[in-house]
């Protein structure tokens, strides 16, 4: 039998190409748009693709079914649900697929969305029970999917409770959990672990959102931790849902002279290196999203609008390149090129760049003491700034930044910060972006390590600025 989980770290997806070698038969579950790693194990494997299995609508990347379609013939089964405008195979709870001796049988988990559907992994060479199960975004690794990305929120987590309670939860104790996201999946909450796997029976006994038994409960502390909607998704699932991606887009290398008329015209321009590489020399204007960071993907949907050309900016074509495939598979498409020869090209050329102020966190709370028109701007989430922030700060979510905060005067000096840096980076460039004249980027640490300093933090919602 085959079975083989392919990660994407950055966006936390986990995909499968799943079969049987003398059969000669297999199939991929929730692929990812970059498809050579199938392809290439399939051809190592001496297997052909002959089946794509959608566990639903993804909500947070573009799927490659499309692209396997075009480059294998596969035919792709999708829950009837789903109603996608690209030629399928529909099914319904319980059907099963046949690849040789391996037996996948379809399990209706709605929650996540009204689609959702589980598979079950039987080796019919070994016993009738199933050995795995591909648990999709339903149950992960010591958390459960959100709620709120296809249906009304509370109706999503009743859903959801009764999927895991009353389906999941009753398969055998060994049964292996192999889930489509790991920690760090916009689709999972803070509990999802970076584990790839782990067992029906150890859930059930280790998974705090399991312990939960009162659906009411379950429901108001599923809301609780939900956090904030990605402004993309509903374009991503458009485009999982509508006519088949066979390809990517060009992504054209330009020279200095040609990224600063795309400037001019309104391109954003992205900086995917270091954050430390932004501080020390960037474009003006440019954001600082770091692609070699986790979550870059998902940073970038956030921030990109789907009508306005991006240029990425890295060290070098190699990184901008890299930077586009990331982007693609989020469904950012709109790629005006990449900086050719990266930042030294642009520096050889003597166009002008600009630098951002860094300060270590250990030295922030005597800035502010003997600065005392420094701001201090906390572009954590919600739920970090309710368990504790510094007194007088001002709070806005990095993602949130359309606009220098009411609350600050932009043209006082700002100090960003967050919980280790990378976000404050993002953050001070955006300020930068809307106009501040003066941005501190706080890096080694953030609001965490100034209460292990002894800094008294406040607490709740009732401070937001």
């Amino acid at each position: 039998m085959l079975f083989k989980q392919i990660t994407h770290d950055d966006l936390g997806c986990a995909s499968y190409l799943i079969g049987d070698e003398r059969a000669g038969v297999a199939a991929v579950v929730d692929p990812r748009f970059e498809i050579d790693e199938y392809l290439e194990l399939a051809r190592y494997r001496g297997v052909n693709i002959e089946h794509v299995l959608e566990t639903h609508n993804h909500a947070d990347h573009v799927s490659g079914h499309g692209r396997l379609v075009a480059a294998t013939g596969a035919r792709i089964h999708v829950h009837r649900l789903a109603a996608p405008d690209y030629e399928h195979e529909p099914f319904d709870d319980g059907w099963e697929l046949r690849l040789g001796s391996l037996l996948v049988r379809a399990a209706h988990t709605p929650g996540h969305r009204p689609e959702h559907t589980a598979f079950l992994l039987i080796d019919t060479n070994r016993a009738s029970e199933p050995w795995a199960v591909l648990s999709g975004d339903s149950l992960f690794v010591g958390d459960v999917a959100r709620t709120d990305l296809a249906v009304e929120r509370a109706a999503g987590a009743r859903q959801i409770f009764r999927s895991v309670h009353q389906r999941l939860l009753t398969l055998p104790d060994d049964c292996e959990l192999w889930p489509a996201h790991l920690g760090g999946s916009m689709c999972g909450g803070p509990g999802i672990d970076l584990k790839i796997c782990s067992t029906v029976g150890y859930e059930r006994q280790h998974n705090p959102t399991l312990a939960i038994a009162d659906e009411d409960e379950f429901v108001a502390q599923a809301l609780a931790k939900l956090g904030p909607q990605p402004p993309n998704f509903e374009k991503i699932v458009a485009l999982n849902r509508g006519p088949l991606l066979t390809s990517g887009v060009e992504v054209p290398a330009l020279y200095p002279h040609q990224v600063q008329l795309k400037r001019e015209q309104g391109a954003l321009l992205v900086d995917v290196r270091t954050d430390l590489q932004f501080d020390d020399v960037h474009i003006d204007g440019s954001i600082c999203i770091p692609s070699f960071s986790s979550g870059f993907g998902s940073k970038l949907a956030w921030l990109a609008d789907h009508e306005r050309e991006i240029v990425f900016i890295g060290r070098d074509d190699a990184d901008g390149r890299r930077a586009a495939k990331l982007a693609l598979s989020v469904g950012v498409r709109n790629v005006a090129g990449l900086l050719a020869g990266g930042m030294t090209n642009w520096r050889q050329e003597r166009h002008p760049a600009t630098h951002t102020e860094r300060l270590p966190a250990a030295e922030l709370l005597a800035r502010l003491a003997g600065e005392p028109e420094l701001q201090l701007l906390d572009v954590r989430e919600q739920r970090e700034w309710n368990a504790g922030h510094v007194p007088g700060s001002v709070f806005m979510p990095w993602h949130d930044i359309a606009a220098i905060p009411p609350a600050l005067d932009p043209k006082r000096p700002i100090a960003v910060i967050c919980a280790a840096g990378v976000r404050a980076a993002t953050a001070a460039s955006l300020l930068r972006h809307h106009g501040a004249a003066r941005v501190i980027h706080v890096i080694d640490g953030g609001v965490p390590l100034l209460a292990e300093r002894g800094l008294r933090l406040e607490g709740g919602a009732d401070a937001a600025g």
